[in-house]
């Protein structure tokens, strides 16, 4: 048990989930009205499609896979996509919390219509539209793609490079086909994405510059 514990000491970034659910919890029971309606013109333009209900609840496994894989993998990794995510997701509970927002154009769905629309009456059901700016979303999508596509060992793998754009796209894409989220809403977890990604990145790779140059030089 002490050598599992030892082997795995790195679970622990991992309990910040229950800080960020608490909290998000708090947020969504409290953030009901006098919000400020996410909505720009191109919201507009793109036509409600219940099945991109499937690569939306796909960003449950989609982030736990990705979290998982490098856990397994390469503790080095798996830091940096945590420290990615987390850091990102609380700058976003910090922006909902001071600044209550929302959006309003959720279409009514019939769910007998089939089982793609009963499933997008149930997510409405149980996710109010309320704390919407950035997306997680979208930001947890591109975060987990942008550590696939530097990871070392998955390089090589073209069909997972591939898989894992795709998913991450289409995840992206399901937030505004589905009503979920403005464009808005999506551009801001982009820009929040890379603007940390060359933060976190980028201290590591120039920490192993550093390292390298230390010792080429004895």
């Amino acid at each position: 048990m002490k050598q599992l514990f030892l082997k795995y000491r790195h679970a622990w970034i991992l309990a910040y989930g229950l800080i960020y659910l608490v909290w998000f919890g708090y947020l969504e029971k409290t953030v009901r009205t006098n919000y400020h309606v996410m909505h720009v013109a191109l919201d507009d333009y793109i036509p409600f499609c219940e099945y991109f209900v499937v690569p939306y609840f796909l960003w449950f496994a989609y982030v736990a896979v990705g979290v998982g894989y490098f856990f397994f993998t390469s503790r080095e990794e798996y830091y940096q996509l945590c420290i990615c995510l987390f850091t990102g997701m609380t700058i976003s509970l910090i922006i909902c919390t001071f600044f209550h927002n929302g959006t309003n154009f959720r279409p009514q769905v019939d769910p007998q219509q089939n089982i793609f629309s009963a499933l997008v009456y149930w997510l409405y059901q149980t996710d109010t539209c309320t704390n919407v700016f950035p997306s997680i979303h979208v930001y947890n999508s591109i975060c987990v793609h942008m550590a696939v596509r530097r990871s070392q060992s998955l390089r090589k793998h073209r069909w997972i490079q591939r898989g894992s754009f795709f998913l991450m796209v289409s995840i992206c894409l399901a937030t505004v086909f589905l009503k979920q989220h403005s464009v808005i809403d999506g551009v801001g977890a982009a820009i929040m994405a890379y603007a940390l990604y060359y933060v976190v990145y980028g201290y590591s790779e120039q920490r192993a510059e550093k390292k390298a140059a230390q010792k080429a030089l004895g």
